[in-house]
């Protein structure tokens, strides 16, 4: 029996020269293709003075693409977001070749490593958000894509020419994700009531935030070294002398990410997000300030206002730290340096925020200090004849729980 292997995609990427990072938006570009599972068989650079709003690089740029792509068996990338009737006209200017834009190609990447259930619910309506607009008419030009890039998620059905079955699926989608929202806000609730200290890791997508996950909570989350590797919230127990901290890994972010995207992961994010501390994570040995300003930029969008610390990733190579954000924590959590630094801040962090006393716990008493046992953190628990005599660690807010049971040697360190 003969087996044939799926032929792999070549992508041809066409990179608008807009902005003067227009060589790292190829690079990154590049990157993505890898991650969609493609190959990049060629980067073309053009310089646009003025949008064409038929084509985007005017008749002539096209006219010179089509002959250096002649016979050439690749999809074209064009690195930016194009509308239907220029995504329809390049690929008619280009001998009816297959033409994706990078939102079509991040859309994929997505549908691609989704592994959750609500994960792939989230990027079938951003996938469905995104076509819906372009079917007016569109039908034909969709219906020819075949397999690869563009195709995962909804699939080629008549899903793609019936818009309102695409309405109605929206609207299905929206419904069942409220549902799983209206879950998240019980289990947000659940831990407020439990003073869970909760932190979450951002940052731009491949700065190592999964591999982080892992070294400080020694969970097994899957971590490999491409964009979007892992899309699915994850939240492991993470304990820093003694002190039990909630550390949430969320999906990365990226510059330009489709509004789609941002829309259909928002309630995700935003979960993740009403937490007590953000780790933002960039790659100290990439373009560490677009990372970051994306990041905030995004978390601006989101109205996130949670404090934050400044994480640089990879930096087992950084010999010069000049140039760097002041206050920034420098690890690798690839070989484990710098970590011992980054639990010291984060209990810093907190203990601005806790106060050391002494209790005296009556036995008759147990019972009513159990139930606020959850708001504090012992230090030091001695057994005596008549009670518990307690050292422990509580959050400012949840003092007066405590009062009862303050002794005289009950004081603030």
């Amino acid at each position: 029996m003969q087996i044939f292997e799926e032929e792999i995609e070549k992508i041809h990427i066409v990179q608008p020269i807009l902005h003067r990072d227009y060589k790292a938006l190829a690079a990154e570009a590049e990157s993505l293709v890898e991650s969609a599972g493609a190959l990049c068989a060629g980067v073309t650079y053009v310089e646009v003075r003025e949008v064409n709003p038929a084509t985007f690089i005017g008749s002539g740029k096209l006219e010179k693409l089509r002959e250096l792509l002649h016979d050439l068996p690749v999809t074209v990338l064009f690195n930016g977001e194009l509308s239907p009737s220029q995504t329809l006209n390049i690929s008619a200017a280009l001998e009816g070749r297959k033409v994706i834009d990078r939102t079509t190609l991040i859309l994929d990447i997505f549908a691609r490593n989704a592994k959750s259930g609500e994960g792939k619910l989230q990027v079938e309506l951003a996938q469905l958000k995104y076509i819906y607009p372009r079917l007016k008419g569109k039908g034909e030009a969709l219906s020819r894509l075949g397999g690869g890039i563009g195709t995962r998620g909804p699939g080629e059905t008549k899903l793609e020419t019936d818009r309102r079955r695409i309405r109605s699926r929206i609207a299905a989608l929206e419904n069942r994700l409220l549902d799983l929202e209206q879950r998240r806000k019980l289990i947000q609730v659940r831990r407020e009531k439990q003073s869970a200290r909760t932190i979450s890791l951002i940052g731009y997508t491949n700065t190592g935030k999964s591999t982080l996950l892992n070294l400080l909570t020694d969970a097994d989350v899957y971590a490999e070294n491409r964009l979007f590797a892992t899309l699915d919230t994850t939240t492991r127990k993470l304990t820093i002398d003694g002190s039990e901290f909630l550390l949430t890994d969320t999906v990365g972010f990226l510059r330009e990410l489709p509004h789609s995207l941002i829309s259909a992961f928002h309630s995700t994010l935003e979960s993740a997000l009403q937490c007590d501390l953000l780790l933002i994570v960039c790659d100290a040995q990439s373009d560490y300030e677009m990372q970051l300003q994306t990041t905030l930029e995004t978390l601006q969008e989101l109205g996130c206002k949670v404090p934050y610390l400044i994480v640089m990733n990879k930096c087992e190579a950084v010999t010069d730290f000049e140039g760097y954000p002041r206050d920034a924590l420098f690890v690798s959590a690839k070989y484990n340096r710098g970590i011992d630094s980054l639990k010291s801040a984060i209990l810093q962090f907190f203990s601005d925020r806790l106060t050391v006393v002494q209790l005296f716990v009556p036995y008759r008493d147990m019972s009513a200090y159990s139930a606020m046992k959850a708001y504090a953190d012992e230090l030091e628990v001695v057994y005596k004849e008549t009670g518990l005599r307690v050292k422990a660690r509580v959050p400012r807010m949840y003092l007066h729980k405590f009062r009862p049971f303050f002794t005289d040697a009950a004081e603030s360190e």
